[in-house]
């Protein structure tokens, strides 16, 4: 494995990042095509995943190289891509196959696939035909990027990262319920960064209610990328009057409650452009966790971003279904009467806790986000 190899599967990562929060169910695959020049190698295309999961990387990168050199630009150049070729037939031709076409002469690759209609058949394809593979370059890197996608395919629910924004002693609003605001404006642009690199954000009903949130993203140049927005509501208490519901019909909108809803309020909820999910009650008679988690992922969702509220996280946390902590931090107080972002976890021992590790610090103007991963 060389340097150069890694750099170039580095430079296909980056490109991969463009495409979080927009290509699910599929994975953000990013693809770099170079050839041998007089002067040495020379870029010829690049492409990532596209908005909806299509075209794919590779046969972006394929169609750019073309388009910019002519069609037998191509033959005997390399292709760096950041998760393996597809093997599969769907709406177009499967990637490894578009690469053997085209006559690449080599194929570096990040980490397998997993899903079961590639897992490896895609690398065999390309050797198969001659090609010289090489593969496992930035793996761990791959499969950090790409972790959504890979807890989807082996544990049927998304990549859940529980964001906060908190006091050095972890309020999240001062006494009377009043948060606004806690952080400064880069922490919220921050905030907003997360939003559209998300498949789906979600909050429960008591937040819905006390903040008649938009839960979409405001960076100028991103609102498009605005996720899917879900509602944990296990009684139906949504007004149809809030702003989730009244732009349903503009932007996806999706409601978990029980299995034993009333149907008719349910249809109201329908007919505003609300998709309704049912799942069956834990033993509290509130909304499964894990169910509707899984439910997510079966509609392909997988990267959920939590917003809260204190109930939520904490329903969450116990049910240990958090992967990932985003925890924006002020350099402020608000002592024991402020709210907490946490709610009750009923722990009678610290060695109880859930575990994470720091994996990154990043300062924003006066306050710090701080990224976690969970311990197993």
């Amino acid at each position: 494995m060389s340097e150069f190899d890694r750099h170039w599967i580095r430079v296909a990562l980056r490109l991969a990042r463009r495409g979080l929060g927009n290509v699910w169910p599929n994975p953000a695959v990013g693809c770099v095509l170079l050839r041998q020049g007089a002067d040495g190698h020379e870029v010829i295309g690049r492409g990532w995943t596209q908005s909806g999961g299509r075209p794919h990387a590779e046969a972006e990168a394929l169609r750019r190289a073309r388009s910019a050199f002519g069609p037998g630009v191509i033959r005997g150049a390399v292709a760096f891509v950041s998760l393996e070729p597809c093997d599969h037939y769907g709406e177009t031709l499967p990637c490894s196959r578009a690469l053997v076409e085209a006559g690449v002469a080599r194929v570096v690759v990040a980490c397998e696939d997993p899903d079961p209609r590639v897992a490896g058949a895609g690398l065999r394809r390309l050797r198969n035909a001659g090609v010289e593979v090489v593969d496992g370059v930035c793996e761990a890197d791959a499969r950090e990027l790409n972790a959504g996608f890979f807890m989807r395919l082996t544990k049927g629910r998304p990549l859940v990262t529980l964001k906060c924004a908190s006091t050095m002693d972890g309020r999240i609003a001062a006494h009377g319920g009043r948060s606004k605001w806690i952080t400064g404006q880069a922490a919220r642009a921050r905030g907003h960064l997360l939003r559209a690199q998300s498949d789906a954000i979600v909050v429960g009903v008591g937040t819905a209610l006390a903040d008649d949130p938009d839960l979409t993203c405001r960076l100028p140049g991103l609102e498009s990328s605005s996720p899917v927005r879900v509602v944990i509501d296990s009684r139906l208490r949504l007004p149809l009057a809030s702003k989730l519901v009244a732009t349903a019909e503009d932007r996806p909108t999706w409601l978990i409650t029980r299995d034993d809803s009333a149907r008719e309020h349910l249809d109201a909820y329908r007919e505003a452009g609300v998709e309704t999910i049912q799942v069956a009650p834990n033993a509290h008679g509130k909304v499964d966790l894990a169910a509707g988690l899984s439910e997510l992922a079966r509609r392909g969702i997988t990267r959920l971003l939590v917003e809260g509220g204190a109930k939520l996280s904490a329903g969450l946390l116990e049910a240990d279904l958090v992967d990932r902590l985003a925890w924006f931090r002020a350099p402020s107080l608000l002592g024991g009467d402020g709210l907490s972002a946490i709610a009750a976890l009923g722990l009678d021992a610290p060695e109880e806790a859930p575990r994470f590790a720091m994996i990154e610090r990043i300062p924003l103007d006066q306050d710090m986000l701080e990224t976690y991963v969970h311990r197993v």
